[in-house]
């Protein structure tokens, strides 16, 4: 006679499991937490996946067959103040997860992941909320040695079982929405068969990047040795200075889209462009992520360091200023660093030349 059954054998709960990723930041952190979210399906395949992000990132990972839910929290107007907090408590505990990766952890989601009742509790660091709350840490060791973020936010995952170092992100279009991109820019002024070049000249002072001056005067350099290809310039809606600033570039046949703040458009016109140039930002990683080529700015020091941030699973040119640039006229502060003198308009014209020939 058997004996009676002590519980659900250690396949059933693997199977059985109910893990979250919370991301709660930027757009390219949430589509560099795109390979964690891979990984974790293909460790766990019959679990139930979801992601917590915020409303403006929630496009990022829609579309995507790893996940079964994508979870918002609009802690800074919707679910603001203690009842927006309890409302998110309330909307985890229907959801049973038993496991919650905290990518970026704050306080906030330290709190709620615990008194949703998740079991098992990982984030990075070790904050004063994560000790209060019982939550696992993971060291990133003070980035000795330095490693890419995607490679980071994996440790959480293998901190429950994942073994995975496939470091591509990835993001998933519909072919009406791509559809929709090519209307959108037809009706802009793009010219079919000539190269399409997209510049995001902005970075919302995350990361070292050219004054919107030096960015016009890189576009007529670049319409003046390479004429065939078209540039595509994407400036946020509410810029308005910005827009107006280089409206004369419609003059050179520079496009400008309808001013639009829905990033799953943004997201199809990036997959329509044969390179993207910009500092390291969000579309630098959504243009990765889409397998469109990327011509990249950015700057040696650790925080800002493309070993760290640079561009995953695409083909991409991450261009440096010198090694005494820092030393000598680095401003100390990476958030206005201007990159001026240290990377020129020039210096990126080979490297577009040589992605289109590819």
């Amino acid at each position: 006679m058997k004996g009676a059954s002590s519980g659900p054998s250690a396949a059933q709960r693997r199977r059985h499991r109910r893990i979250l990723v919370v991301r709660p930041d930027r757009i390219g952190d949430v589509t560099l937490a795109t390979p964690v979210i891979r990984a974790l399906r293909e460790g766990f395949p019959d679990a139930y996946l979801a992601a917590l992000v915020r409303p403006a990132t929630e496009p990022v990972l829609r579309g995507s067959p790893h996940l079964d839910a994508i979870l918002v929290d609009d802690w800074e107007q919707t679910h603001a103040g203690r009842a927006g907090f309890f409302d998110r408590l309330r909307m985890l505990r229907r959801h049973r997860f038993d496991t919650a990766l905290m990518l970026l952890p704050t306080e906030r989601h330290a709190w709620m992941t615990a008194l949703a009742g998740i079991r098992t509790r990982i984030g990075v660091g070790t904050k004063l909320y994560q000790i209060l709350t019982f939550a696992r840490s993971v060291s990133r060791r003070k980035y000795i040695p330095l490693r890419h973020e995607a490679d980071y936010c994996l440790d959480l995952a293998r901190a429950i079982g994942v073994r995975s170092d496939d470091l591509r992100t990835e993001a998933f279009l519909t072919d009406a929405e791509r559809s929709a991109a090519r209307e959108r820019l037809t009706a802009a002024g793009r010219v079919i068969g000539r190269p399409l070049i997209s510049i995001h000249p902005e970075s919302g002072r995350s990361a070292p990047n050219w004054t919107l001056d030096i960015y016009v005067r890189f576009i007529e350099r670049l319409l003046e040795v390479m004429p065939d290809v078209q540039v595509l310039l994407n400036i946020t809606p509410g810029n308005h200075d910005a827009r107006a600033a280089c409206a004369p570039l419609r003059e050179r046949g520079v496009i400008f889209p309808d001013a639009s703040n829905d990033l799953r458009m943004l997201m199809g016109m990036i997959a329509e462009a044969d390179v993207v140039v910009s500092a390291s930002t969000g579309p630098m990683h959504l243009a990765a992520a889409l397998g469109t080529p990327t011509v990249s700015l950015f700057c040696p020091l650790t925080a800002c360091s493309p070993k760290l941030w640079g561009p995953q699973g695409n083909r991409a040119v991450t261009l440096l200023p010198p090694d005494d640039y820092c030393q000598t006229r680095c401003p100390g502060d990476p958030h206005v660093c201007t990159l001026e003198g240290g990377i020129l308009p020039e210096d990126l014209i080979p490297a577009i030349r040589a992605m289109l020939h590819r």
